[in-house]
């Protein structure tokens, strides 16, 4: 076991031992302990989020902004939330099915899981707030959702076999962006043939937002050599001051195909490239040193530099909450990777990346009107029918609203 992990039980254990006397408020009393003054910057991260979350429902006139059910409850109470992750280990400890080293051990594994996904969730759901704050200005409408609530997290949204976006944004003056949260997601399928024809959807690598450039309504590109469509920008966030040290097992994307058919398919060759590119090898020599492994274990600058090799993005940008090393910024760059770094929660350090979004946003020739007037909707649906069956043209309908117009301003 390593050294700071053989620490962090140990606590624990101590934690254990110094709250078992009143096990009515053993979760509780666990959580105090063991997290000390972490909970309380968990509660000022949250207060960072609803600071921004207000802002943004005044300037866009969202009616609310909804989260996974998940970070939904950690945001209403981390400490309460965290303790119901113990519920379970608890249960079993004071009926005596699991010793007190055991319970210490999963209960410090499971807050530190829970609270580490929060936090990371939150960040990435502040920044993309910001972003959001700085797109802002006169004349900005939002062309999808039209419910005026905007959903941050991607829960059913594939059920119709399709990957909507999160939110398409229309800015004067630059033309619409498209921003899609954590896709791409896997669809609802009836049968095998189906499965297969979206089984990369289900181990596709999945960057923290991918923005396309116009209105762009579906992603889902199953003929394509990528799983969707080739986004834009793709934007990646980092919460932690040593993101750059840590691992992670990539598997989804190295999974075993339901076929070889499937196997030989452009989506896994692209990624057996993307892999070899990162790893600065042939793509007979990533295969072997994977051999029969189901996946990979990768440094988190890698995963990073993998997602660019593989969607090949017009541009991507990753966020840092903490300073980024020299070396890392230069490796990062190397692969056509921008870095903005030490950002903290201060908006105004986002402000380039906003910036270079509007770069990418594309005039649409789709017009919306928008009234909650329901005979005015009528009235101008159909002259969209009159107009669409060649009845009414701009020059007639010119003359019946000029008329119109000056006949009222004889009268008044």
């Amino acid at each position: 076991m390593p050294r700071g992990r053989n620490r962090g039980v140990a606590k624990a254990v101590k934690c254990v031992e110094e709250c078992i006397s009143d096990s009515s408020r053993l979760q509780d009393c666990f959580v105090d302990c063991y997290l000390g003054v972490n909970i309380v910057e968990a509660y000022a991260w949250i207060k960072e989020l609803e600071g921004i979350a207000r802002e943004i429902s005044k300037l866009y006139g969202f009616s609310k902004i909804l989260y996974s059910r998940e970070f939904r409850s950690f945001v209403e109470d981390p400490f309460k939330h965290l303790g119901k992750k113990l519920f379970i280990y608890t249960h079993d400890f004071i009926r005596g099915r699991i010793e007190l080293r055991e319970y210490a051990e999963k209960a410090m594994m499971a807050i530190n899981t829970s609270l580490r996904t929060n936090l990371r969730t939150l960040y990435q759901n502040w920044c993309f707030l910001v972003v959001l704050r700085n797109l802002y200005r006169d004349g900005v409408w939002i062309v999808f959702p039209e419910h005026g609530i905007l959903s941050l997290e991607r829960s059913g949204k594939q059920r119709l076999r399709w990957i909507p976006p999160n939110l398409v944004l229309e800015v004067p003056g630059y033309g619409s962006l498209s921003f899609f949260i954590e896709a791409p997601r896997p669809l609802a399928w009836e049968d095998s043939s189906d499965l297969a024809r979206t089984w990369k959807l289900y181990t596709a690598l999945r960057p923290d937002v991918m923005v396309y450039g116009g209105r762009v309504y579906d992603i889902v590109d199953t003929e394509g050599s990528l799983p969707v469509k080739k986004p834009d920008v793709i934007l990646e966030f980092k919460e932690l001051p040593d993101w750059y040290r840590r691992v992670r097992d990539v598997k989804g994307p190295l999974a075993k195909p339901l076929s070889a058919e499937e196997w030989r398919s452009r989506w896994i060759d692209g990624l057996w490239d993307g892999l070899a590119d990162v790893l600065g090898v042939s793509r007979r020599e990533a295969i072997e040193k994977l051999g029969e492994r189901r996946g990979i274990r990768l440094s988190e600058v890698k995963v990073v530099e993998l997602y660019y090799s593989v969607y090949n993005p017009s541009k991507m940008i990753l966020v840092s909450k903490h300073k980024v090393p020299e070396e890392v910024h230069e490796e990062l760059s190397s692969h056509n990777i921008e870095v903005v770094d030490d950002v903290g929660f201060n908006p105004y350090k986002l402000e380039p990346v906003s910036q270079l979004l509007l770069n990418y946003a594309v005039p649409s020739s789709e017009y919306v009107i928008r009234t909650s007037d329901r005979r005015l909707a009528e009235l101008l649906q159909l002259v969209k029918e009159l107009w669409e069956k060649g009845v009414l043209d701009r020059s007639r309908l010119r003359k019946i609203l000029y008329s119109t117009r000056e006949g009222a301003e004889a009268c008044a």
